[in-house]
């Protein structure tokens, strides 16, 4: 008897653990994957734990082959997604399917079918593809970039999967960039120049995060951000509670010296975040914290030392946008990030990123400081 791929919907415990276990298996002998913690994993996919179920209905499929599990996909509508501006990426009547693994590029097919019939079920007419889960988490398919692992909280997806998506009728719609730079040398002599004129401002005042306020910095932050990003495409709000959980999430990892809060005239008006790179450590753990890794965590995340940083996230709020001194208060923010990371952490290399490819502002930015593209993100889009 030939065997043939059987498609289920994830309804039962076994089933779920099935999901997130597959990934172990099938990136268990590439150098440059990075296991992704197993208790993040499940907290991803759990909806008391994670706040994107709250304006999003999600299914889990499985694919199986002879008994064994060969596959895996999700399907999603973010309802907070439906109600941007079609202009915008997403919009009414388009859908998402994401965290797809597979064996073979016929358990893919039969994979993103599934995720598609079950996103028309939902009303859906088109898809923004992948999205793991939200545009907040891990959006797009590595598509250059796979000769280096991926720095905390990025993607890495097996090479031949952008053949299989593009061979299904899928379309490159938005690249998210990163940038990759050596900081342990001096920024060029311009730089040095904007960042020493800004220094001459009585109107400018630059001041690390506080942990001992730590909600009120979150906020101020997560707040900046929904302003400045609202215009960018793909972009879809976070919820007060998604605020919040993102700051809970973050905060064992944040450490005051590497985020800084741009004020002018006592106004927060910018910031920017940067993370020493967890996946140093976390790599040859294989997504296990027991039984003693949580102790070697612990330990790093007390004394963090590590070669790479990475800047997730920055912003200016919208009036400032595309001004001289939106530029200015970046380039501080970068210099004075860019000493504590070299002399506090033993920082030799930052990345920088996602940046849509369309962001003139930060694109800018990115080659003035001399920084290269090192990683692409493709998104893709089908009408179905």
């Amino acid at each position: 008897m030939s065997s043939h791929i059987v498609i289920k919907p994830v309804t039962t415990k076994a089933q779920l653990k099935e999901f997130v276990e597959l990934v172990y298996r099938l990136y268990a002998h590439d150098p440059h994957w990075v296991p992704p913690l197993k208790s993040e994993a499940y907290a991803l996919l759990n909806p008391k734990k994670n706040p994107f179920f709250e304006h999003a209905t999600v299914q889990l499929f499985l694919a199986e082959e002879d008994g064994q599990t060969i596959g895996r996909i999700s399907a999603h509508v973010d309802h907070l997604a439906l109600e941007q501006p079609v202009e915008k990426g997403l919009g009414p009547g388009t859908g998402n399917w994401g965290l797809l693994e597979a064996a073979n590029e016929a358990a893919a097919k039969a994979l993103i079918i599934e995720a598609e019939n079950w996103l028309k079920k939902q009303g859906m007419h088109r898809v923004i593809a992948p999205l793991s889960l939200s545009v907040w988490d891990e959006p797009g398919l590595l598509t250059t970039g796979h000769d280096h692992s991926p720095t905390v909280m990025m993607g890495h997806h097996k090479q031949e999967y952008q053949g299989w998506i593009e061979r299904g009728g899928y379309k490159s719609v938005k690249e998210l960039i990163t940038y990759d730079l050596p900081i342990d040398k001096d920024l060029p002599p311009l730089i040095d120049r904007i960042v020493k004129s800004g220094e001459r401002s009585s109107k400018l005042k630059l001041r690390k995060v506080d942990k001992s306020h730590f909600d009120r910095d979150a906020k101020i932050i997560m707040n900046i951000l929904n302003d400045a990003w609202s215009d960018n495409w793909g972009f879809v709000p976070l919820t007060d509670h998604e605020i919040d959980h993102v700051g809970i999430k973050l905060k064992p990892i944040v450490y005051e010296d590497l985020i800084m809060i741009a004020e002018l005239e006592g106004k927060p008006v910018a910031f920017m975040m940067t993370l020493p790179d967890l996946n140093d450590r976390t790599k040859d753990m294989n997504g296990n914290l027991l039984p003693f890794n949580w102790a070697k965590l612990l330990w790093w995340l007390k004394f963090p030392k590590s070669p790479t940083m990475r800047v997730p996230l920055m912003g200016v709020i919208k009036e400032l946008q595309g001004s001289r001194m939106a530029s200015q208060m970046a380039f501080m923010m970068i210099e004075y990030i860019r000493r504590e990371a070299v002399a506090k952490y033993g920082a030799t290399r930052g990345e920088l990123g996602w940046v849509l490819d369309d962001n003139q502002g930060m694109v800018a930015i990115a080659d003035a400081i001399e920084s290269k593209i090192n990683r692409v993100y493709t998104l893709y889009e089908k009408a179905i």
